[in-house]
């Protein structure tokens, strides 16, 4: 996977492109650099000796790409699977894991998608680039929209809500839509709605990358979204990248304090290198008035009325100032044909600068019925890690072993201060994954998969837990990329 593959990237990126789009793709996202291939092969296909076949669905410099996704999975503790959150089953053990559930689940290995991308040559090394993305969930035929699977459980009981998660899907008809210019010598510059420099390294450092049914890191946005899942996508953001030899840097900000597109302002920095088969990124985030989402319990939906929202779309929010450092590596050996991954990321949350007020509408229109702004008398830190293997047994098959951890301190105040049990939710914790996965190509755009991750919780970050403490997921599924 090339180095900053983010969740537009068609799958086969690159595949037989011309030595022209070829120095594109070093300034572009992935997401972009795969649009032109077609429109540079042909005078390329003249002169080879054996041109590559060109079956990519490209006219006038514009592609149209997708990927299906979908697989049966079994969870040991887990909810009835949702037909809106974006893959199905939450994967990871969660506080209404209560019981064996079995059925089709979505983007196990990576988001089911639908989009539109083209590079557009415009005078030297310039290029106009665009890109347009569509989230579905291909078990259901619904667009994604995690927020919607919250809604469908307001006012009950954990023993009785079907998997529910927070996340950047929101049921909008484009989750990527960007457009910008770039440049071999200059780099890419793009403005609009768009993957976060720390979800593209993510992306590119998870051994697993990141596969949501294989992997803490797919399987929950926290970790993307640099303290929300929500911001893993951010819009009215502009985004720089530019690569000069082994060297590269990215920069990324998000300019309005809309609610309705995650939040508040935001920047991200990251500067990173290659040596060998070494590639290194260190990534830097700072988002205002982060928002995470939860469904309403029941006392909560009886005060609906008299503030005047609806529970068809009313949600409880928590909104803080999360500052995120991350450090990212992967190794290659050459000739063995064997990848090692790792990563560390710091995440501190903190209570907002600026309070946001309740009726505030958030993402996708959903509203803020109620609001806490104090969820951090201490400031909260998130302390996560993970290493892996990627192994190519044989040309076309990948095995992966994965382990992912974090722990959390001790943030309450007063009697709170300092515990370390299930007491409290503020209490310090840790949580564990493993993982061991394979996926064979048949070809390059159909490939098979199956595999498994046990998860556990224990002591504060256990609090709320009722009725399980651990998971296990095993997957099998199949993808179609074009």
């Amino acid at each position: 996977m090339s180095r900053h593959e983010n969740i537009c990237t068609g799958p086969a990126a690159g595949q037989g492109a011309s030595g022209k789009i070829r120095r594109l793709e070093a300034g572009l996202l992935v997401a972009l650099s795969a649009a032109g291939l077609a429109h540079a092969q042909s005078a390329h296909a003249q002169s080879a000796a054996v041109p590559p076949p060109d079956d990519s669905l490209t006219w006038h410099g514009i592609t149209l790409y997708g990927t299906v996704d979908i697989g049966f999975q079994h969870e040991t503790h887990g909810a009835p699977f949702s037909d809106f959150y974006t893959p199905g089953s939450t994967n990871i053990v969660q506080k209404d894991s209560r019981e064996s559930v079995s059925g089709a689940t979505s983007s196990n290995l990576g988001q089911s998608k639908i989009g539109l991308k083209g590079v557009e040559p415009i005078a030297a090394d310039w290029s106009g680039v665009f890109a347009l993305e569509t989230y579905y969930n291909p078990q259901s035929g619904d667009l994604s929209d995690s927020l919607k699977s919250l809604v469908l459980d307001n006012g009950l009981a954990p023993g009785k809500q079907t998997t529910n998660n927070d996340g950047s899907s929101a049921g909008q008809a484009f989750q990527v839509a960007f457009v910008g210019f770039t440049s071999q010598t200059f780099g890419t510059v793009t403005f609009g709605r768009q993957v976060t420099l720390v979800a593209d390294g993510i992306n590119t450092y998870d051994p697993n990358l990141a596969a949501p049914a294989f992997g803490l890191l797919g399987a929950s946005g926290t970790y993307s979204g640099a303290g929300s899942t929500e911001d893993k996508r951010l819009d009215s953001t502009l985004k720089y990248v530019v690569h000069a030899d082994a060297f590269h840097f990215g920069a990324l900000y998000k300019f309005n304090n809309s609610y309705a597109s995650a939040g508040g302002t935001a920047y991200q920095a990251d500067i990173g290198g290659h040596y060998a088969g070494l590639s290194v990124d260190a990534y830097y985030s700072k988002i205002n008035d982060a928002v995470s989402l939860s469904a309403l319990t029941a006392a909560q939906v009886g005060d609906l009325a008299k503030l005047g929202f609806s529970p068809g779309n009313s949600l409880s929010a928590t909104i803080s100032d999360n500052t995120t450092a991350s450090l990212m590596a992967s190794y290659q050996f050459d000739p063995i044909p064997i990848k090692l991954y790792a990563g560390y990321e710091h995440i501190q949350f903190a209570n907002p600068t600026r309070d946001v007020a309740v009726g505030t509408a958030g993402l996708g229109g959903y509203i803020f019925a109620f609001v806490n702004n104090d969820a951090y008398p201490d400031d909260k830190k998130l302390s996560v890690y993970w290493a892996g293997v990627r192994y190519t047994v044989i040309p076309g098959l990948d095995v992966v072993g994965a382990y992912y951890g974090y722990r959390q301190n001790a943030y309450g105040t007063g009697s709170q201060a300092g515990c370390s049990t299930v007491a409290h939710a503020t209490c310090s914790g840790t949580f564990e994954a493993f993982s061991l996965d394979a996926d064979y190509r048949f070809t390059k755009r159909f490939d098979g998969y199956l595999g498994v991750m046990y998860s556990g919780v224990s002591d504060g970050l256990a609090n709320g837990y009722l009725y399980q403490t651990t998971n296990l997921n095993p997957t099998i599924g199949v993808r179609y990329s074009f």
